[in-house]
């Protein structure tokens, strides 16, 4: 059964937000209605059932709002990452304060690997870890074992070749029932073996990065495809407008940590 969240830890984008990291040419972001469309996300979460934690914007960190990144949270412990960004490495230190609260101990990626929380799928039976730009392959092989020490069974997949794919799951979500919506050109991945795969078309594929949050799936506007699919199986999408996040390689996994 895939886990039921109770909680999520958003930051708010900053006035720098437009000097993030971005390989993509859809132009800068407003900031405003960067602000407007992560306000509407945060209701979207407690419409969901979850308690809202939202942080300050850090104004050093310009891609501190993708705070996904900084932590892999689980129901039975969490791990602060070491990001594979020289710029990003210091988004850390907030994201373990904010989770100190919820966790007995807190495990660290450390020295020489780096690991994004964009990397990381949580399956129901399985967390995929991709090694990717931002995840290396000894930031991999240590998550695996923290994974393992706290219960959990993990595939690493390696997506260095996938150039569409800045992280993994920019390209692969899990939507439970041991299925995943995954972009075009990504089925046949080496590690995707036993799940159902929902392949998305290709003028959607931004919206291969999406949610389950407990008994809905959270998509970007604008796929209508990638609805009628999901409708046809069962589940009820909730359909939220990314453009601004978009423009900085951000989806909506990105945007929160939920637990």
């Amino acid at each position: 059964m895939f886990a039921q969240f109770t909680r999520a830890i958003l930051r708010l984008p900053g006035k720098r937000f437009a000097d993030g990291l971005t390989s993509a040419s859809e132009g800068a972001p407003q900031l405003p209605k960067a602000l407007s469309q992560h306000a509407a996300y945060a209701r979207a979460l407690e419409d969901l059932g979850l308690t809202i934690e939202v942080l300050p914007a850090d104004e050093h960190y310009p891609d501190g709002t993708f705070v996904e990144d900084a932590a892999i949270v689980t129901p039975h412990g969490a791990i602060i990452t070491r990001p594979g960004a020289a710029s990003r490495a210091g988004e850390t230190a907030a994201i373990e304060t904010a989770l100190t609260p919820y966790y007995a101990s807190l495990a660290h990626i450390t020295a020489p690997g780096t690991v994004d929380g964009g990397d990381i799928c949580e399956t129901d039976s399985v967390v995929l870890i991709g090694i990717s730009a931002r995840t290396n392959e000894a930031g991999a092989h240590q998550l695996s074992r923290l994974l393992a020490d706290i219960g959990f069974k993990s595939r690493i997949i390696d997506v260095r070749t996938c150039a569409q794919l800045l992280h993994f799951k920019t390209g692969i979500s899990s939507l439970g029932d041991g299925r995943l919506a995954v972009a075009p050109g990504l089925p046949h991945l080496d590690g995707l073996e036993g799940f159902e795969q929902i392949v998305l078309h290709p003028s959607e594929a931004y919206a291969a990065n999406c949610i389950r949050v407990n008994d809905r799936i959270v998509i970007p506007t604008g796929c209508p495809r990638f609805e009628e699919q999901l409708s046809r199986l069962g589940y009820t999408p909730v359909a939220l407008d990314m453009s601004e996040f978009k423009k900085m390689d951000g989806g909506l996994s990105c945007l929160s940590l939920r637990f």
